[in-house]
């Protein structure tokens, strides 16, 4: 490797690194005969199979350079930091060379906004495009649309990458002005909006004539930096929920605001739980994604921020006692599904195994029911008397609330259901 490129690899994987929107494809790309690489079967990013196999992918900015000046980026225009940039062509075989050694299995492409928007997305199509045809690499692409480009690129973009991206990153309009004087919500719901027309009308297509192309089959997702700015809990729950519903967005990620600009008093000199907050955001997401909880059921008014101390879940079942305790033999599965220490999968095997006799402890604990916590929501002959209406919500609470000396590494990777 040229020695002026790694250089340049060297800054712009570090500037690259605070985008957390890069995780599993969602797609599958067969391997083709004379082509590179494939999506098949592992999905692609820092991210671990069901059987421990890590899967990577390059993630790198085309440029740090950028027109903008937002408060929270460490590649804003008023920052002293040394500024380098790949061509098109040097990105594109870098990308293949670490292909080929097997270093990487996909790559994450984004970039600072350099003379336009419309410029940055040509720059970045002319990348994927000659890893597409010339290189013939077929492997997991995901890419940065710009807010701003013209519809067309985007167009294009999504037909040679497998996954788009536009990130909203400040969830209250107000504040994005105050940070990120450039920027409006609407140039970024804009391109959401347009890559969400393409997708329904790629499926269309593709229903009436296989051959037609994709475009972006794994989907779009965005990024919320979280403790940047005023916004609570509720307020960014409510708007992850009506991203997934109005943009059918395939994720949404949240990134824990880390102070790189200190020097900027438009933001929060220190963070006090920056992680912890992401991690039960998280969780609440995957609350409304896979077990049918709203945003208004996690949060309202009165409680805009999740509990640092327990999960959602369980913070929701200690807020409604009068919800519980539920007969596991004869409960549906959406009211299964609301007990703390019973996931997706044990409610299922709950409900198909109750069809051949009733359940008994022995049985819960071979689903693999999590009796330390469901005791207190759930009856069975077996258990003794004492659910969350004789132990009290109080109680219950004290129990299974997190201890506070826990290392956070060990609470980040862990969803608590």
């Amino acid at each position: 490797m040229k020695e002026s490129v790694l250089h340049k690899l060297t800054i712009l994987a570090e500037s690259a690194k605070y985008d957390v929107s890069c995780s599993s494809s969602g797609t599958t790309r067969g391997s083709k005969p004379g082509s590179v690489g494939s999506t098949s079967g592992w999905g692609i990013c820092h991210s671990f199979t069901e059987d421990g196999r890590c899967v990577s992918l390059l993630k790198i900015l085309l440029t740090n350079f950028c027109l903008y000046d937002c408060a929270y980026c460490v590649n804003r225009r008023s920052n002293d930091i040394e500024r380098v940039a790949f061509t098109p062509k040097e990105l594109a075989e870098l990308t293949i060379e670490f292909y080929r050694r097997n270093y990487i299995e996909g790559l994450f492409l984004s970039s600072g906004v350099i003379k336009s928007p419309d410029h940055t997305m040509e720059k970045m199509l002319r990348v994927v495009k000659d890893l597409r045809t010339v290189h013939h690499f077929n492997g997991y692409i995901h890419m940065k649309a710009i807010p701003g480009a013209s519809p067309e690129l985007i167009h294009l973009a999504g037909l040679y990458a497998d996954r788009l991206s536009v990130n909203l990153e400040v969830p209250i309009e107000e504040d994005l002005k105050l940070l990120a004087p450039e920027k409006d919500h609407q140039s970024v719901y804009k391109p959401m909006n347009f890559i969400q027309q393409g997708m329904v009308q790629s499926l269309e297509e593709r229903r009436k004539y296989r051959s037609a192309p994709r475009f972006a089959p794994a989907g779009q997702s965005t990024q919320l930096i979280v403790g940047a700015a005023r916004d609570n809990d509720k307020d960014i729950l409510m708007l992850s929920s009506a991203l997934y519903q109005r943009q059918s967005m395939k994720r949404v990620y949240y990134s824990g605001y880390i102070p790189v600009n200190t020097n900027d008093k438009r933001l929060p000199a220190t963070v006090d739980t920056p992680l912890k907050r992401e991690n039960r955001l998280y969780q609440a997401d995957w609350l409304m994604r896979f077990y049918q909880f709203s945003a208004n059921e996690i949060l309202d008014d009165q409680s805009p921020y999740l509990d640092l101390d327990m999960d959602p879940k369980l913070a929701w079942a200690i807020r409604h006692p009068e919800r519980f305790p539920i007969d596991v033999n004869t409960a549906s599965y959406a009211t299964i599904l609301r007990v703390p220490g019973i996931g997706i999968k044990s409610a299922k095997l709950i409900v198909s195994a109750r069809k051949h006799g009733r359940l008994n402890l022995n049985g819960l604990k071979k689903i693999g029911v999590v009796l330390k916590r469901a005791q207190y929501f759930i009856t069975n002959n077996e258990l003794p008397l004492h659910t969350i209406h004789e132990a009290t919500p109080e109680y219950v609470k004290q129990v299974l609330r997190e201890p506070s000396s826990q290392p956070y590494a060990a609470q980040q990777l862990s969803l608590g259901f």
